[in-house]
């Protein structure tokens, strides 16, 4: 057990994220209440679980792996909601803990190089000015590149982030070229012996083709520069895109070699599922999530909490 003054940010924490999973669970815990008072459980009732879990976007697999779990020496017995809840707490916890992993920096790689993708309104800048302030907080000399070149909006806030972090920002010109900035950055970095350079990239999706190919030239760009380079590629992924994300994962695992995940905006979406769904799928690391604009808002992700929230269990 950890001392009083440990509890009190962990505690509203939990709250934020059990808040901003409230309507994945609440409408779980509605349905679920729903169907176990009227009858005994029987196959059409875990049939009924399984279309519940699926609403809740957790995945087609995971929601019959549940729905099963349920069943399992309960044919024809009465069965209530908070026995549902533990189950799917259970059942999601076993998804969620392989995946729940700290992001780990390695300090014989000096700068250590994050990659940060995503489409436009991840949450992307944020989460990287956010992840500066964790890192420098740490203790660890930071510098950041505006690679989102497009976005003059992109290329400001970092600059504030740098200010309120301290941390040197290497920006360009609004449209100029995003892999000759990574580039000019990681020399930067590089020769100025910082701990971790973190790089901003590009998220448009008129063109996903277009996207990709810049994506693409900003790694071969940086591996010119160190060849085992980026360390780390994250990828921001919006919560309340729900099944979109899939896809994201997908294309973006394909032209950057994704190594973890960070989700963002879990604050007051109910599609919070889609974490679970993600986890059994791709098995990627999920590093952080982030439930509000705060600078402490994002934080590491831990698979009891997160499973207990979306069950309904109160922490």
């Amino acid at each position: 057990m950890s001392d009083s003054t440990d509890d009190k940010p962990k505690l509203s924490w939990w709250r934020r994220l059990s808040s901003g999973l409230k309507r994945t669970s609440s409408s779980l815990s509605t349905a679920v209440a729903d169907l176990v008072t009227k009858r005994k459980l029987d196959r059409a009732m875990l049939d009924d679980i399984e279309d519940v879990l699926l609403r809740a976007d957790l995945g087609t697999t995971v929601a019959v792996r549940i729905a099963s779990a349920v069943g399992e020496g309960r044919y024809d017995k009465a069965i209530s909601a908070d026995d549902v809840k533990n189950v799917v707490a259970t059942e999601v916890e076993k998804v969620l803990a392989p995946v729940a992993q700290p992001l780990v920096i390695d300090g014989a790689k000096k700068p250590f190089v994050i990659l940060v993708v995503g489409v436009n309104g991840s949450g992307k800048t944020t989460t990287i000015g956010k992840l500066a302030a964790k890192l420098s907080a740490e203790g660890r000399t930071v510098m950041m590149a505006a690679g989102d070149t497009f976005r003059a909006a992109a290329i400001e806030q970092l600059k504030v982030w740098g200010e309120r972090t301290k941390s040197p920002v290497i920006a360009g010109a609004q449209g100029s070229d995003s892999a000759s900035l990574a580039f000019n950055a990681l020399t930067a970095a590089r020769d100025d012996k910082r701990d971790v350079l973190l790089i901003d990239t590009a998220g448009r999706l008129q063109n996903k083709a277009e996207l990709m190919n810049e994506l693409e030239k900003v790694v071969r760009v940086i591996r010119k520069v160190d060849t085992s380079a980026p360390h780390a590629v994250l990828l921001v992924l919006d919560a309340t895109v729900g099944q979109n994300a899939l896809s994201q994962v997908e294309a973006f695992h394909r032209t950057a070699g994704v190594t973890g995940l960070i989700m963002t905006k879990l604050d007051g979406t109910a599609r919070g599922g889609i974490l679970v769904a993600l986890a059994e799928k791709h098995k990627l690391p999920v590093h952080f999530i982030g439930v509000g604009e705060g600078i402490d808002d994002l934080a590491p992700f831990t698979a009891r909490d997160f499973a207990n929230a979306i069950a309904g269990i109160e922490g």
